[in-house]
């Protein structure tokens, strides 16, 4: 088991690559991760959110704990995301991530997730989310194994 992340955009820029290999190296299950990059959409606004939702909802397995980043999800420090990912883990269920397109999800997709997060109220690009993302997961499994990465 390993957390599944599926982003809309291209590949990882140049800039965004070296980081987030720094963390995978030192990610293990069930923290390490899996990418699955979906392309964006060819149209815009609410035709685009809907196509790249469509997209985004037939890739999700039936028993997978959802985690959506939202810029209007809940903000949560990294212990309670912690606990959170482990909570997960522990049910068995399989965890994926969700970085949608620039026009967002649709409602259909943030019904289906489990955890709609929110890492500011402030809004990141897309690149740089990834990058983020990765150090939490990996900033949530030292902390899940006490380890003295992340201080309070």
């Amino acid at each position: 088991m390993s957390v599944r992340i599926l982003a809309v955009g291209k590949k990882h820029e140049s800039w965004v690559v070296d980081g987030i290999g720094r963390y995978e190296k030192r990610l293990r299950k069930p923290y390490d991760t899996v990418w699955q990059l979906l392309p964006h959409s060819s149209r815009e606004g609410d035709a685009a959110r809907a196509e790249e939702s469509d997209r985004l909802l037939s890739k999700l397995d039936r028993d997978a704990f959802v985690v959506l980043l939202d810029e209007r999800g809940r903000n949560i420090d990294s212990p309670a995301l912690a606990r959170t990912l482990q909570s997960a883990f522990d049910a068995g269920r399989p965890v994926t991530a969700i970085i949608g397109g620039a026009y967002g999800v649709d409602d259909r997709v943030r019904a289906r997730a489990d955890f709609v997060w929110s890492l500011s109220q402030l809004v990141f690009p897309h690149q740089l989310v990834r990058l983020m993302l990765v150090e939490q997961l990996y900033r949530s499994q030292e902390i899940s194994a006490n380890r003295s990465y992340h201080h309070v």
